[in-house]
């Protein structure tokens, strides 16, 4: 195999750890794992007391469908640039220190949230809140990766699975409960005492190894990943409504994006820390996951904003209801992650469960799509549950896919990009789906309203300016036009996002069936400290590392390696390249 390569940008330095990385075992390690959860929890309640009542809160402040759309966008267009910024950081400095600043800033923007008057403040909070979800979102898995090997893993991921699931059933019910009793405001205030807590017990029992290594920051990617990114997604927001598909506006915005996109991939190329390594890419597990994510951010994000107005909107519901409404889909996520995540610890097993997830991922979109204003509930919360089951069958698991095969030192971008195109995914699902919902609910109310009688039409007034109606002060002949169209429009939308959950399905088939390693991240990483030791400082090429183990990656799938071969394949896809991976050692011996 040869082992020339281009000439690339020169390899970082190699970071200096402690001599004796503190690995952290037995109930040093619960207490830590107890505290990043916690984290998790925190921005997870914090991110759904919203949802069910924000139908309520636009109303109040005078928002549009279109502002609708723009709170739930601009949170995750905020994470979704975020993201792989707080995961590279990782890589070169304290991660908890990075951990409990986001936690910091995603508690501040939330109480920041409750003054607003207008939509415009919420928006510019929520844009916040996103900086800090998307530092929330990675770290958690990033930390956890430090703690807890892949093969062990799968359970915390499960259980990060079920926080997820439990927050996002609990969030909309505690909102909904605080709306309807001291107002909607306080739904931005009640995480805050648990987010002190959070921050107190992370920096009284996450101890990590400390990495020493000189930040730079690769500002001009950051910027062109953003500009490229936002030019997009603000596209596919505001087209058809604020210009037309076909104007100069779009040409503008989406020639602008690509270019910036195009420009950002030479940029990466070159800097020494790139802010997404395009190296990732030539890893076959990292490329699938990614093209997976978005297709799982689409489907997660997507349904739980417009199940919300389904309930409300298409049903009559409270905000109490509409929450309890949702049980299902969040009973999908919990039992499903919890028991494959223990499945996947106990056996190793773990590509069977997710093309699983795929399948069920893809059916219940197509039974989403079904969905109207009159359907039967016995038959919304089999689909919400099958599309839930999916959701926690992959989302999690890509991520514990993708660590298991990067290099140790690589960990924090990996894991963050992953959970970046999850996002990226997410938050165009939503620009998308929520500007085919405006367009379709204003078709569907002018052809109701245009079979009403002339007696009947009082009080359509109050949909004329586009603004979120709220269904309580309806008469009833001008509701049922209402809730008609918002159901068969957001059944419309699921089902037009179905052909997605394909495109997940086959990049899920497409990954390298590779056994899950038995180490954690700071053991890995003590693993290379001792490896350069043994070679007497001297450090491979970065480009060498990353070719041995892209073509490690293959033959070990495509051959059907051994268990001892794949698990070499593991450390080689390090900049660093270990021990047993010298000529004339016995691999098979080393473990």
């Amino acid at each position: 195999m040869s082992r020339t390569t281009p000439a690339a940008p020169a390899a970082p330095a190699a970071p200096a750890v402690e001599d004796k990385p503190e690995i952290l075992t037995g109930r040093a390690k619960n207490l830590a794992l107890a505290g990043l959860f916690l984290a998790n929890f925190v921005s997870m309640l914090a991110m759904n007391v919203v949802g069910t009542s924000m139908p309520i809160i636009i109303a109040d402040i005078g928002g549009t469908q279109a502002a609708f759309t723009w709170v739930v966008t601009a949170t995750m267009l905020a994470s979704a640039i975020a993201t792989p910024i707080w995961g590279k950081l990782a890589d070169l400095t304290s991660k908890k220190m990075l951990l409990q600043v986001s936690l910091i800033i995603f508690i501040l923007a939330s109480a920041l949230a409750g003054f607003a008057q207008d939509p415009t403040w919420l928006i510019v909070c929520r844009v916040f809140q996103g900086i800090g979800v998307g530092g929330l979102g990675a770290l958690a898995q990033i930390v956890l990766a430090e703690i807890v090997s892949p093969r062990e893993r799968g359970k915390y991921m499960g259980i990060l699975g079920a926080i997820m699931a439990v927050a996002t059933v609990g969030g909309p019910l505690l909102g909904g409960l605080l709306t309807d009793t001291v107002g909607w405001r306080w739904n931005f205030y009640v995480a805050a005492p648990i987010a002190i807590v959070a921050i107190v017990m992370l920096q009284r029992t996450l101890h990590l190894p400390t990495t020493k290594r000189k930040i730079k920051i690769d500002y001009w990617g950051a910027a062109l990943i953003s500009l490229g990114f936002s030019s997009l997604l603000i596209w596919v927001t505001l087209a058809g409504t604020n210009f037309d598909w076909w104007s100069w506006q779009s040409a503008l915005m989406v020639g602008g994006g690509i270019v910036a996109l195009i420009v950002a991939v030479f940029v990466e190329l070159r800097v020494d820390e790139p802010l997404i390594p395009m190296t990732l890419f030539k890893n076959r597990t990292f490329t699938m996951a990614s093209i997976a994510s978005i297709a799982v951010g689409l489907a997660m994000m997507g349904t739980m904003v417009f199940l919300g107005q389904y309930m409300q909107l298409a049903r009559g519901r409270s905000v109490i209801e509409s929450s309890l409404l949702s049980l299902p889909m969040m009973a999908g996520v919990l039992i499903s992650s919890t028991i494959v995540g223990q499945i996947i610890t106990r056996t190793g097993k773990w590509k069977r469960y997710m093309v699983a997830g795929a399948v069920a991922l893809l059916v219940g979109m197509v039974l989403m799509g079904q969905l109207r204003y009159d359907t039967n509930y016995w038959y919304v919360g089999i689909s919400m549950a099958v599309l839930g089951a999916g959701v926690g069958m992959t989302m999690q698991n890509l991520v514990l896919v993708t660590q298991n095969t990067v290099s140790p030192l690589e960990m924090g971008v990996a894991s963050s990009s992953v959970t970046f195109f999850r996002t990226v995914g997410g938050t165009a699902g939503i620009s998308v789906m929520g500007a085919m919902l405006g367009h379709q609910v204003a078709d569907y109310v002018k052809e109701g309203l245009a079979k009403l009688a002339p007696k009947d039409l009082a009080g359509a007034e109050a949909l004329a300016d586009g603004k979120l109606p709220k269904i309580a002060d309806l008469t009833a002949p001008i509701r049922d036009v209402v809730e008609s169209a918002y159901g068969h429009a957001i059944g419309n939308v699921f089902l037009a996002a179905a052909p997605v959950a394909i495109v997940a399905l086959i990049a899920i088939i497409l990954l390298p069936n590779i056994p899950l390693d038995t180490k954690s991240n700071a053991e890995r990483i003590a693993d290379l400290k001792a490896a350069e030791a043994d070679l007497g400082g001297a450090e491979p090429a970065r480009g060498d590392a990353a070719n041995l183990a892209n073509s490690s990656e293959e033959s070990a799938v495509g051959a059907g390696a051994t268990r001892a071969v794949d698990r070499v394949l593991i450390d080689t896809t390090g900049p660093i390249v270990l021990p047993h991976n010298r000529p004339g050692t016995d691999r098979s011996a080393q473990r």
